[in-house]
Order: C-alpha cells, then structure tokens, then sequence
C-alpha cells in the first residue's frame, strides 16, 4: 500500500469510527483536529485514535494501553498488530465499553 493508499483508507476508517459513535447511542464526544480523532467519556478519560503515515498504521490510546493496527487488505479491515484475530472495531468497541462503564458496540457502517 503506497502512502496515498494508506492515507484514503485511513482517512475513511477515522470517518467510519465517528459514525458508529454516534450510531452506538453511547454518550462519548469526540473531535477530529489534524488526523486525530479523540473520543471523550463523562469520566473524562479518553480515547486517542490517529494516523502513522511512515508505519502505515492507525495507533489508538486507551486507558488500558497504546496499540496499532495494520491494514488487512484481504479482509478490508484494520488488526491488531500483535494479535492478527482482532479487529479494529471489535477493539474499539471493549475499550470504550471499558472507560463508559457501560456496553459500547461500534459497528462498521
């Protein structure tokens, strides 16, 4: 994936997450300022999701920690790094579950 490649899948990830927020009938906030999204719960604690253009990864910072996806081509989605099985969404669906103190489920548009 060439950087401008990179950049307009990234690009529509960033806007799909800001979808399934408002679709998840969660009350989280959140913001975009130059390709980073940050998602904000009424604890006040947040979530950080943005773009690594040289690594050509979405990094994303919970409370629970700091973690990176890689773009699967194959199955048109974002995984963990570390552990390929998890999906971007599915993760970001147990973190923000995790600092809401609630169920939270983000799905895909």
């Amino acid at each position: 994936m060439n950087e401008s490649e990179f950049n307009e899948v990234a690009e529509h990830t960033m806007t799909e997450i800001e979808e399934a927020v408002e679709d998840s009938g969660a009350d989280i906030d959140y913001d975009t300022i130059s390709d980073i999204l940050t998602l904000e719960f009424d604890n006040g604690s947040q979530i950080i999701i943005n773009k690594q253009g040289p690594a050509k990864q979405l990094w994303v910072a919970a409370r629970s920690g700091g973690f990176h996806f890689d773009y699967d081509a194959d199955s048109s989605c974002w995984r963990l790094d570390s552990d390929p099985q998890q999906e971007l969404f599915a993760c970001l669906s147990r973190y923000c579950s995790e600092q809401a103190g609630e169920s939270v489920q983000l799905q895909q548009p």
